[in-house]
């Protein structure tokens, strides 16, 4: 198993969306009662285009094919915002989370606090976040808001 985090590019926006649907959807059908749900653009090809432009946007390959993404939005060289990170349903629970996690900080070595923010109701992902050392430090509405201090 080849696991690679890559530069995303606007070729990749149309099966980024795809899958980034389809991740946010079956979490959604699992932890919050509704068939579909994701944040804001989770769904569109042409939003993912602005955030591969505006943000650290990676591409998670498994032996060179696409199964997720994570993008990064820097607020100051030492403070970044994990803004979305989303496996392929069909490839989670197999430990690829985490190692893109890792790869994640690796390539954000000045980087000295990590946030993020989940929906209430996606324990899931409340379970994976404390997994990768993030703590839970406030709510915001129907967020939770974790952090990481390196």
């Amino acid at each position: 198993m080849v696991l690679i985090l890559e530069r995303a590019i606007k070729y990749d926006a149309n099966k980024l969306a795809e899958i980034q649907k389809a991740s946010f959807d079956d979490e959604s059908r699992s932890f919050n009662n509704s068939e579909s749900g994701g944040p804001v653009g989770y769904d569109s090809a042409r939003w993912q285009e602005e955030m591969i432009e505006q943000c650290e946007y990676f591409k998670i390959l498994l032996n060179r094919e696409i199964i997720g993404g994570a993008i990064i939005v820097i607020e100051t060289n030492q403070v970044h915002n994990l803004g979305r990170i989303f496996i392929d349903p069909n490839f989670q629970h197999q430990g690829i989370g985490m190692k893109v996690m890792q790869e994640v900080e690796r390539k954000f070595p000045e980087s000295v606090k990590w946030w993020l923010d989940t929906p209430n109701w996606s324990v899931k992902n409340h379970h994976f976040y404390t997994k990768c050392g993030f703590t839970k430090v406030r709510e915001e509405g129907d967020l939770y808001i974790f952090e990481k201090t390196l």
